[in-house]
């Protein structure tokens, strides 16, 4: 059986800046019964890079280091949970490419229908507008 450590595992996401987010959710799954791995005496420091309020400092945390046994069920969960945490905190939005719609971080159907909507809100307006002003006698002009 392979195993694997927390501190190599996570060099593995593709957002490091979620770091700390991925330790939670694996010590719940581990917690649970889900995902099978045990602690280590050695801790590291996460990619994260944290901000202190009011200033311009930065600072890194340090957490406990954890074997883990790789199986298909944890190959499985880490590649949902690396989707999960990749899109930024702020805003949780993915930009939308070629590249983002065919890795199945954006889903196309949606954004197709999204997209639909947007046009009919947009071509309802200029309806409405153009009725609006259908009935109204053309303004006179006041240049003298």
């Amino acid at each position: 059986m392979p195993y694997i450590t927390l501190s190599d595992q996570i060099k593995k996401l593709h957002n490091p800046q979620r770091s700390d987010a991925f330790v939670k959710q694996l010590r719940n799954a581990v917690r649970e019964g889900d995902i099978d791995a045990a602690d280590l005496q050695v801790r590291f420091d996460l990619p994260k890079r944290f901000a202190k309020r009011g200033t311009d400092e930065t600072y890194t945390r340090k957490v406990r280091d954890m074997i883990i046994d790789v199986t298909p069920a944890f190959e499985e969960w880490f590649e949902n949970i690396n989707r999960e945490l990749t899109p930024a905190r702020n805003g949780g939005r993915i930009k939308v490419s070629v590249a983002a719609v065919e890795s199945g971080l954006v889903d196309f159907k949606s954004l197709a229908e999204e997209t639909r909507k947007k046009m009919d809100a947009s071509f309802n307006k200029g309806q409405a507008l153009g009725k609006s002003r259908a009935g109204k006698a053309p303004r006179k002009s006041s240049k003298k």
